[in-house]
């Protein structure tokens, strides 16, 4: 498997949409602060793939990959696995109780050559490819398949977590070997071993199956049965030439049976015609009956005339008439005429007071504006006198102090005598005349401003009834123009009335129409019904003599139908007789016909009984006897048939017998124990050989990695090759144990496992604690791993050293809202 794009948005720490392209990443460090989301994108690929990662403990919640302030997460991996691309994409949701689940998952093979770069990221259920799978659960199957490892198996050899990095080196030797079988492909053996063991099921079920069929067939299709058989094929054989033989008298004599029942048949049909006719009651007034009733038709017809001519006199009367619609509407003329007359006379006379009212009121208002203008012109000389008042008080308070002989403060001018001072200010006597003269202006413009409402309504009354005026002049003008030329009132209410009697009249006519053509026409349905009768009698008794025409019946009188009935009525009694004495005649030569076939019938029946078969069913026995050779012959052939399956049943027995131990064998050489063992520790021994040639470069030399009993032991050579379990080193010899076996697994497996697809390796763990020569040569075998091979390598670091040697860096870095992601080489 390896990773080609990752699609992120709202997985964890990566709350905005984010992509990871890998397309051109043979070997690529994930760095960054310690929290920024590194081990979150190795998170993000085994979720795609397997819908869950190893930092959430190994369960199934998918709480884990939403943002807590998300409420959907997406996750889309580009991938390729043993040459084909596939797109794995897995969507969770909150509902609005806060559960999270798997709402959308998906896996698509898409087409060879597709280019990951294309993609805008946005959606990331966007259809790329043919559907392999639809929901969680079958993504979960399907991926198994495409990438050849389990989850477990998965985060042991192709994405090694942080604390999961020694699982495979400290594994149990049961856990360890199932990885091995699951990366080889050696479950196939397995596979083949059971099939095997099934097959050896079914041989022997089939043998078991097949031995009392096998007795049976071969006690059935004896020799003495088939003997049997063969005599009984000759028996039914002559039965059926016997039957043959007699066939032909049989069927003489059923031919003379048939003859002779025709002839009796015959002259049977000839009496039974002869004595059904017989004459209809009451044929004899027919024709009497449709004379009265045409008659009577007739002066019907005479009676439809007289009325139709008196209807079309009022209806001619009628019409030469004023039209009483014409006649109502002149007389609504002149009642409206009468009305408008009354109400223009009432329009009038208020026009005249309205006018009347606007005079008046125009009077009074030019009066009460010059009683305006007057007490306006009052105020104003009331301010000026007041203005006069002002000033001549400020004057005496400007000599309140002023002494004879002074200087005039405001003038400067020598004063000999000064004025004496006023009892009172001016200005009091000035303010009164001014508020006097003030209420007297608001009186005369309150009195003004009601005598111009006024006017104004006297106006408005006097345009509305002109208004009025001129409308109904204008329908009076109309009625006018309707009524020039027209008769008086008295007139037309005459001639409204003799229009109505008219059309009474008419109605009246009219009626008595309808009711002589009702009479008419009962009256002509009558004597047709009476003319239909008198047709049926005369087809009644031509269908009767048409019955007995090959018999030359006397001819009719089709002047009188009465008459006819009696002659052929008469005729057909003296034939009957004859036809009588015919008809019994041959009913005693159909009997003796019949008893001669029936003796033929009982001698076929007898052969039957002679060979103890059943009696056929008449006109039976020559196919019971066809059937009867059939019968046994088919009886013969199915032992004949029996023999044959019994000797192709014992050629089928052998070749079962043949595969049965084949299988057996097959079955026994592939148990655990044998082969698939030896396959498991050739496989061992080379992952083991590929890890020490590793770890002895990581350790310059110090440790070889050896296996014993499927357990792992170091040989340490600084301390005289003293052999030790994997379980007592360092933490940072347990680091190089593991990288070198997890490289190995990788490196060394990779080629053989014909299912699982190890294109990648992915490293989550701290290189801080090696020191700075093993991580030298910790980078040094990283970049041999991906230099050589088509294999991709990524590492998780926090150790710049390591970082700077690797030609391609994402840097991670993360702030309040989201984590980012940037390449750098």
């Amino acid at each position: 498997m390896r990773p080609l794009r990752l699609d992120l948005r709202g997985f964890t720490v990566f709350r905005e949409p984010t992509t990871v392209d890998l397309t051109d990443c043979d070997f690529f460090a994930l760095v960054g602060p310690t929290g920024s989301g590194k081990s979150t994108l190795l998170d993000a690929i085994c979720f795609a793939l397997y819908g869950t990662a190893p930092r959430w403990g190994g369960g199934r919640s998918v709480a884990h990959a939403l943002a807590p302030s998300a409420s959907e997460a997406a996750v889309r991996l580009i991938f390729e696995a043993a040459g084909t691309r596939y797109a794995a994409t897995r969507v969770v949701r909150r509902d609005g109780k806060g559960r999270v689940a798997t709402r959308a998952a998906g896996l698509q093979a898409l087409t060879p050559g597709f280019d990951a770069s294309s993609l805008d990221g946005e959606d990331l259920l966007d259809e790329l490819g043919e559907a392999l799978a639809g929901t969680p659960s079958e993504l979960d199957h399907a991926i198994a398949d495409v990438v050849g490892l389990p989850y477990d198996q998965f985060i042991k050899c192709v994405v090694l977590p942080q604390g999961e990095f020694a699982a495979f080196l400290h594994a149990r030797p049961a856990e360890r070997q199932e990885i091995l079988v699951r990366l080889l492909g050696l479950d196939v053996y397995e596979k083949i071993r059971e099939k095997a063991a099934t097959l050896v099921g079914e041989a022997n079920a089939k043998l078991a199956a097949t031995e009392p069929v096998l007795n049976e067939l071969t006690a059935a299709a004896s020799d003495e049965a088939l003997e049997a058989a063969e005599r009984r094929v000759e028996q039914a054989r002559k039965l059926a030439a016997d039957v043959d033989a007699a066939l032909p008298e049989l069927f003489e004599a059923q031919r003379r049976v048939e003859q002779v029942g025709a002839e009796a048949t015959a002259a049977e049909q000839r009496l039974r015609v002869l004595t059904s006719v017989v004459a209809p009651a009451g044929v004899t007034t027919l024709a009497e009956t449709a004379r009265t009733a045409a008659a009577a038709a007739q002066d019907a017809a005479i009676a439809v005339g007289a009325a139709e001519e008196s209807e079309e006199k009022v209806r001619a009367q009628l019409e030469a008439a004023a039209d009483p619609t014409v006649l109502r509407g002149l007389l609504e003329a002149h009642a409206e005429s009468s009305r408008l007359r009354t109400q223009l006379a009432e329009l009038d006379a208020a026009a005249s007071q309205a006018q009347q009212l606007h005079d008046s009121a125009l009077g009074a208002q030019q009066t009460a504006v010059a009683r305006q203008s007057q007490a306006e012109r009052a105020l104003a000389e009331a301010q000026q006198a007041l203005q006069a008042a002002q000033t001549s008080d400020r004057a005496a308070w400007l000599r309140r102090d002023l002494k004879a002989g002074h200087d005039c403060p405001v003038c400067t001018q020598h004063v000999a005598i000064v004025p004496a001072m006023p009892d009172q200010p001016a200005m009091t006597a000035a303010k009164k005349v001014v508020e006097q003269a003030e209420q007297s202006v608001t009186t005369a413009r309150a009195g003004r401003e009601q005598l111009d409402r006024k006017v104004n309504e006297a106006s408005v009354r006097h345009a509305k009834a002109s208004a009025q005026r001129e409308q109904l002049g204008v329908r009076a003008a109309e009625v006018a123009r309707v009524l020039h030329g027209a008769a008086p009132v008295p007139k037309l209410r005459e001639q409204l009335t003799a229009s109505e009697a008219l059309r009474r009249e008419l109605s009246m006519a009219t009626a008595a129409l309808r009711t002589a053509r009702e009479t008419q026409r009962r009256a002509a349905a009558v004597a047709q019904q009476a003319q239909d009768r008198l047709t049926a009698g005369w087809r009644s008794f031509d269908t009767a003599r048409d019955t007995v025409a090959v018999l030359a019946p006397p001819a009719a009188d089709r002047d009188d139908l009465a008459a006819a009935w009696r002659a052929l009525d008469g005729w057909a009694r003296e034939q009957s007789s004859a036809a009588q004495a015919a008809r019994d005649g041959e009913r005693a030569r159909l009997v003796q016909a019949r008893e001669h076939t029936a003796a033929l019938v009982n001698r076929l029946d007898e052969l039957f009984a002679a060979a103890d078969l059943p009696r056929p069913g008449a006109g039976e026995h020559l196919r019971a006897a066809t059937v009867t050779v059939e019968r046994m012959a088919a009886a013969r052939d199915l032992l004949l048939e029996r023999r044959a399956q019994a000797e192709a049943l014992r050629a089928q027995r052998a070749v079962i017998e043949t595969d049965r131990q084949v299988a057996t064998a097959l079955a026994t050489h592939l148990r655990a124990n044998n082969f698939e063992a030896w396959l498991l520790q050739e496989a061992l021994d080379a992952l083991v050989d590929g890890a020490s040639a590793i770890l002895r470069e990581l350790s310059s030399g110090q440790y070889d990695l050896i296996h014993e009993d499927r357990e792992f032991f170091v040989v340490d050579h600084h301390d005289a090759g003293l052999r030790r379990t994997v379980r007592t080193l360092s933490g940072g010899e347990t680091f190089q144990a593991s990288l070198a076996l997890a490289l190995a697994l990788a490196d060394q497996l990779g080629g053989l496992s014909p299912t699982a697809s190890l294109e990648s390796i992915m490293l989550d763990e701290g290189f801080g604690t090696l020191d700075a020569s093993t991580l030298d040569t910790v980078a040094a075998t990283l970049e041999n791993l991906a230099a050589t091979g088509d294999r991709m390598v990524g590492v998780v670091t926090h150790v710049q050293a390591l970082a700077e040697r690797i030609p391609v860096r994402f840097e991670i870095s993360k702030d309040a809202r989201t984590a980012r992601v940037e390449r750098v080489g």
